[in-house]
């Protein structure tokens, strides 16, 4: 008999894509979708079931298919079709809750791997220059989506306590890109102008939605170490790129705006509904975040097939040519530059090269 998988979220393109993706492993017999909103996009051959994780409807699910893996993919930060943050919110902290009760109750589940971000550390000034799974945040997130996957991983963590003969593991995606992307980092990166503090030029991470599928599938069978039986890890393509290098990359000005006033341009932006430009992405917009994927390399086993200057590079092409060409924007930054006195950027409008995660350590 082989596995019975359980995939959560599955009206999101993600969700709909491992779905797919996990049905053509041999190991795999049979996948369940859930979500409480019925997906646009085919599901292959899975089985959906229309359930939402807040109810304890959930748990009537996993005994029904007697399922032992379970992907928790319904915890994101943006709303679905009409619902808003509170919406979001339930269901990332409140569905987490009811699932994990449900699992806990479940004599089949053995396996359970759960969606999480980088955004768990935060971003602030004393931050250290590169993050580790067992690094303490200097400063905890104080609201939204960032806050919500810090609550998550805490009932997580209870649960592995609880039921230590299930093997649980989180994986940290950094900001996830790609040509179907949907964030409010995505939201914030295909505005004709984008708003930065002025001066800062964070680093930043991404992780290709192509990575993000293949590290799940890995995640969600049985580990080829013992070691990977259970374990937190950080997920993001090598390499970092600078706020500045985005910006000439997708050929978009940026608009410099006093720290003191971004807080208030974030506002109008989210009450036009223009974008997400929340508390928690203004500070990773304004002292970036790094993390290191050793331990995604060395324990569980995985290398990705993008690193982040490829991802964005991907995600620029899907979102077409900016109100500047590049290569016209890095001319115009270059003269600046040297008028200034400052570094010119590589020829070509490629920027300088940035050290690769294995040399950040």
């Amino acid at each position: 008999m082989g596995k019975v998988v359980l995939v959560t979220g599955v009206a999101r393109q993600l969700g709909g894509r491992l779905v797919r993706r996990v049905q053509r492993d041999p190991e795999v017999e049979r996948v369940i979708g859930v979500d409480a909103v019925v997906p646009e996009h085919h599901l292959g051959g899975a089985q959906f079931v229309r359930a939402d994780v807040r109810q304890p409807a959930i748990g009537r699910v996993l005994a029904e298919h007697a399922v032992d893996t379970v992907v928790h993919l319904d915890v994101t930060g943006t709303p679905l079709g009409a619902g808003g943050r509170t919406s979001v919110k339930e269901t990332n902290v409140i569905g987490t809750m009811q699932l994990l009760g449900a699992c806990q109750k479940s004599p089949t589940v053995k396996r359970l791997v759960v969606k999480s971000s980088t955004s768990v550390y935060g971003s602030a000034p004393r931050d250290p220059a590169v993050f580790r799974e067992t690094t303490p945040p200097k400063s905890l997130p104080s609201g939204g989506f960032a806050k919500d996957a810090v609550e998550v991983e805490g009932y997580v963590r209870g649960f592995a306590r609880r039921r230590p003969d299930v093997a649980v593991c989180v994986l940290r995606f950094a900001n996830i890109l790609g040509p179907c992307a949907d964030s409010p980092l995505a939201e914030f990166f295909s505005l004709p102008v984008l708003p930065t503090v002025f001066g800062y030029d964070p680093r930043l991470q991404f992780v290709h939605e192509d990575d993000v599928v293949d590290v799940l599938r890995i995640a969600l069978h049985e580990p080829r170490r013992a070691t990977l039986n259970s374990g937190t890890f950080n997920v993001a393509g090598d390499g970092v790129l600078l706020m500045s290098q985005c910006a000439r990359r997708l050929g978009r000005p940026t608009l410099p705006v006093p720290l003191p006033a971004v807080t208030w341009v974030g506002s109008a932006l989210r009450t036009v509904g223009v974008t997400d430009f929340s508390p928690e992405q203004i500070r990773l917009l304004t002292h970036g975040r790094v993390v290191s994927t050793t331990e995604m390399r060395r324990t569980l086993g995985f290398t990705p097939a993008y690193t982040t200057a490829e991802t964005f590079a991907d995600f620029a092409r899907s979102r077409g040519e900016g109100l500047v060409p590049p290569q016209a924007l890095a001319r115009a930054v270059d003269r600046v530059g040297e008028a200034l006195g400052a570094s010119p950027t590589a020829p070509g409008g490629r920027a300088p090269d940035v050290p690769t995660q294995s040399d950040a350590g």
